[in-house]
């Protein structure tokens, strides 16, 4: 017998907590297939392969709501989650900002095709991935002072499927293909590793092994010999790997569960600037193949592209329905959610407005100083906005690479930095957040 379909267990789980007892439900249900290849000194590591389905149910009894999941889908299990729902809401403590969304603002008429999440090329076999991994694997170790590389290759297929006592029914998947690898240089004390690593949904989009493995050789052998760089203030130059924390930093400080706690540094900043004037961030999660697309949020709400920062000023918060009913606003169909919890504000495609300049034009610019590659560690101050992270990656003088460097850490006020930031030009197409590399002046690195 075949497995019933996602459409039908949520419908079926939506309809047993209606009979419940429930005033307002809202169900969904999750299919997933994993596989992935690990490959370690020639050998395989772990061949790893995973399938599941899941459904989680949302009760709303009045102004009181509870969440349940479970992995086992049968008929009896459906019922028994919804009565255990039903009575967990009658028990929950009034919360004046839970319920549905609105029948008139329910998202209609999309389309799936234009978005092209998911691939419709057959899963690949055990053995297919091997062979990547194997040839991520040799590829990384081609190159002379690699003495041991690390790979994986990996698919995933994801699909889901709301149905709600609003109205509001719909679903989608989405699939990845990955690879990455990581190499190994040097020996002892002075052993250095960097990777490299792509996903695509389509597995025609994703980048040759060689290239790949041949990357990570090359930021792996560039690290050997790295010292501390000295103690001071200088320009920092985010790499375009590590840039986007910065962005992420800020996005997490415009998000609707933080600003409705007012535990943010930008909680009064709505319509002042957070970025340099020229700059804007904007959302699109209609953008075809784009890891964070999708046709509708969590909640059943259109998504829609939008300017979270325009011109350097702070547009908008990221909101779903009950952080927006808090603030006394509209949700900005941002709505996250899993099967076991309700759902939560956050974003899916975001870019920052990108500069004219190279990374090497940046480097020229930035005259002597911390280009930085690696960041390890956070020490973030979501109140005031100070920042502090160790890192790692090459001191620049005169413009030039001068050796790589490591064991250091950089400090600022994150407000400031974002104020004082210059991107370049070479954010990667292919991701959820495209940002830049980003030059910013004068921080305080603490090294030798």
């Amino acid at each position: 017998m075949s497995a019933p379909s996602l459409s039908d267990l949520a419908q079926a789980l939506r309809e047993a907590a209606l009979r419940a007892g429930a005033e307002a439900a809202d169900a969904l249900a999750v299919r997933g297939t994993s596989l992935s290849i690990d490959i370690r000194q020639g050998a395989l590591e772990q061949a790893e392969r995973a399938e599941g389905t899941e459904v989680g149910l949302r009760v709303l009894i009045g102004r009181r709501q509870a969440c349940v999941s479970a992995s086992d889908t049968a008929p009896a299990t459906l019922a028994a989650l919804a009565e255990r729902a039903v009575a967990m809401a009658r028990e929950a403590p009034e919360d004046a900002t839970a319920g549905l969304a609105a029948p008139g603002d329910l998202a209609r008429d999309w389309d799936l095709a234009a978005l092209d999440l998911a691939d419709a090329a057959p899963e690949p076999d055990a053995a297919a991935l091997e062979a990547e991994a194997r040839a991520l694997e040799g590829a990384a170790l081609g190159r002379s002072g690699v003495t041991q590389a690390e790979a994986s290759a990996a698919y995933s297929r994801r699909a889901m499927h709301i149905a709600q006592s609003n109205g509001f029914e719909g679903g989608y998947a989405r699939t990845s293909h990955s690879r990455s690898v990581v190499a190994f240089c040097g020996s002892g004390t002075g052993m250095e590793r960097d990777y490299a690593g792509e996903s695509r949904a389509h597995l025609g989009d994703l980048p040759g092994a060689e290239g790949i493995g041949d990357k990570a050789a090359e930021r792996a052998l560039a690290r050997l010999g790295a010292v501390k760089p000295p103690t001071g203030s200088y320009p920092v130059l985010y790499d375009e790997r590590v840039a986007a924390s910065l962005i992420g930093h800020l996005l997490s400080a415009i998000n609707g569960t933080a600003v409705a706690r007012g535990a943010t540094w930008a909680r009064d900043l709505m319509g002042e600037k957070v970025l340099p004037e020229g700059l804007s961030l904007t959302e699109d999660p209609l953008r075809r193949r784009g890891p964070g697309s999708r046709p509708f949020d969590a909640e059943g709400l259109p998504t829609r592209a939008k300017a979270l920062v325009a011109d350097g000023r702070l547009q908008s918060w990221v909101l779903d329905l009950a952080t927006a009913r808090r603030l006394g606003l509209r949700s900005t169909g941002n709505a996250m959610r899993g099967p076991s919890a309700p759902p939560s504000p956050g974003t899916t495609n975001v870019d920052l407005t990108q500069g004219s300049a190279s990374r090497a034009d940046l480097l020229a610019r930035m005259g002597t100083g911390l280009w930085i590659t690696s960041l390890i560690g956070s020490t973030i101050n979501p109140n005031t906005g100070d920042y502090s992270r160790g890192a790692s990656g090459f001191w620049v003088e005169n413009g030039k690479v001068s050796h790589p460097v490591h064991e250091c850490t950089i400090a600022g006020n994150l407000p400031e930095m974002l104020l004082r930031l210059h991107p370049a030009n070479d954010a990667r197409p292919h991701l959820a957040l495209r940002v830049p590399s980003i030059l910013i002046d004068g921080m305080t690195i603490a090294g030798a």
